[in-house]
């Protein structure tokens, strides 16, 4: 194994448990696949060599747009072990977002199934996820007589890219935030410490892993800690109560759509699943106070809501020990830094709201070849996060809305300026506006209002041909004409009133 430390957690957290349970899958029938902590360092290692021959060297990147399955896992310990830079692509995305990605990355190639391969339309390889892991099956064993070890390079890996993931930015251009083996570990250990998960926890990951929520911290604590993970490929909320009562976790992530469709469990299910687990986290969106209350009265747990971004990881959080406040995201994590400032850049008095400057060892160095932007996220040293918050006489801060104009509907991010672009080519659109209203279960929805003659369905049948489910306006509203300032500035906080 090379020198990471990531991979130095997964080390110490295996050392004399190889032949422990590490990781379940669910399989066709309902039959459950259980991995050891060996198996799993072993199937990586084998990949590894794999994508070496392949021609993935150190400082490569490698595109991988797959829905939660094992090879998910192992493409990605196979790239921190060569070094190479792993590229999650989300799975929802269409020809339209996936070319973006590509064409700006560059990746050696593109690993998926052939039911996506047909995004990729720009001559990357594409390798068909199926047929590398017999591949990987075909190959000696690491441990084995005569096998041959992946590349090693003894060069300590602690500040070179380890991930990259897109994330859009008010233009609607997606941009990489890269973030280094160095961050991976560093919110690893504050987690692992700060939610005091250890080899004893059964974590339950039905987060998708092409998200941060999903990977920087679902996975990377299931390598820091050595728990036990059950996989799933997704949440479907009429199969929860089975395998909560059939997994037995004691650790769960989410997001407050899962937990608002959690509440529509029985009574006696919730008291069973409360009894047995010691502790839920939700992020990636903010939780109803309403949610949080009503979870609590029916599974005994206070949610453990906490704040982070892509490009920071996690920097905030109600205390493990201690009052989980309704509607705040709690204190800032050990190690980290926030500042709560007025556009001029002085710090604002005890309660007012200002944007959240954040600094501590899990912020990203910047994004993926654009250096205007990465100059532009950081001033002084402190990235800038858009969010606007307030912060109480005793630490707890508050989000009170976004500098910015992004949805967040079910834990996904929507860049209005990205779904305005597409309805704008569609004949019979000569203006439009996208903006976030509230939603009970999905926190936010997308709501396009244009000016123009085409037909609603039409519009919505574009968007679907080109965005991401979760991107498509949940509504569109015809408009004599879209509210505007002096400046001719489209004034979007009408359109939600």
């Amino acid at each position: 194994m090379t020198r990471g430390p990531l991979l130095d957690l997964f080390a110490t957290s295996l050392v004399g448990r190889a032949a422990e349970p590490a990781l379940e899958l669910g399989r066709p029938g309902g039959a459950i696949e259980t991995l050891t902590f060996g198996q799993v360092e072993a199937r990586s290692s084998r990949l590894a060599r794999v994508l070496a021959r392949r021609g993935l060297h150190a400082g490569d990147r490698l595109a991988v747009q797959l829905a939660n399955r094992l090879e998910f896992l192992d493409l990605f310990l196979a790239c921190l072990r060569l070094g190479a830079i792993f590229l999650p692509v989300n799975v929802l995305y269409r020809e339209r977002e996936v070319g973006h990605i590509v064409g700006d990355a560059e990746p050696v190639a593109v690993v998926t199934t052939r039911e996506f391969a047909s995004l990729i339309r720009d001559g990357t390889p594409v390798w068909d996820v199926d047929e590398l892991s017999r591949e990987a099956r075909g190959a000696a064993d690491p441990s084995g007589p005569g096998s041959t070890a992946a590349p090693r390079d003894d060069t300590p890996r602690d500040d070179r890219p380890a991930v990259i993931v897109y994330t859009s930015g008010t233009t609607g251009r997606a941009k990489g935030a890269v973030l280094s083996h160095a961050n991976l570990a560093a919110n690893a250990r504050t987690l692992v410490e700060a939610w005091r998960i250890t080899a004893q926890d059964r974590y339950l990951a039905v987060l998708p892993l092409f998200h941060v929520h999903g990977l920087g911290n679902g996975v990377c604590c299931w390598l820091a800690s050595g728990c036990r993970m059950r996989l799933v490929e997704r949440f479907e909320h009429d199969k929860a109560e089975a395998l909560f009562e059939e997994f037995r976790p004691t650790l769960f992530f989410g997001v407050p759509t899962i937990y608002g469709r959690l509440l529509e469990l029985s009574d006696e299910s919730a008291r069973r699943i409360g009894e047995r687990a010691r502790l839920f986290v939700s992020g990636s969106a903010p939780l109803p106070a309403p949610v949080f209350e009503a979870f609590r009265a029916k599974f005994g747990h206070a949610i453990l809501e906490r704040y982070g971004m892509t490009e920071t990881l996690m920097t905030i959080g109600n205390p493990y020990d201690g009052e989980r406040r309704p509607g705040t995201v709690g204190r800032p994590l050990l190690g980290v830094e926030v500042r709560i400032v007025e556009p001029d850049g002085w710090d604002v008095l005890e309660g007012e709201t200002g944007e959240l400057l954040v600094r501590g060892p899990a912020v990203f160095s910047g994004y993926w070849r654009q250096p205007d932007a990465t100059a532009a996220a950081f001033v002084d040293g402190w990235f800038r996060t858009g969010d606007l918050v307030s912060r109480s006489a005793d630490g707890y801060v508050t989000l009170r809305g976004r500098a910015s104009d992004l949805i967040i509907t079910g834990g996904f991010n929507v860049y209005p300026r990205e779904v305005e672009e597409v309805l704008l080519e569609q004949p019979g659109v000569r203006e439009v506006a996208v903006v976030g209203v509230p939603d009970e279960r999905r926190g936010e929805r997308a709501v396009a209002f244009f000016v123009g003659d085409a037909e609603e369905a039409v519009l919505e049948a574009a968007c679907r041909r080109q965005l991401a489910s979760f991107k498509v306006p949940a509504a569109f509203v015809r408009s004599d004409a879209l509210p505007r300032n002096a400046l001719g500035k489209v004034q979007k906080h009408r359109l939600r009133r």
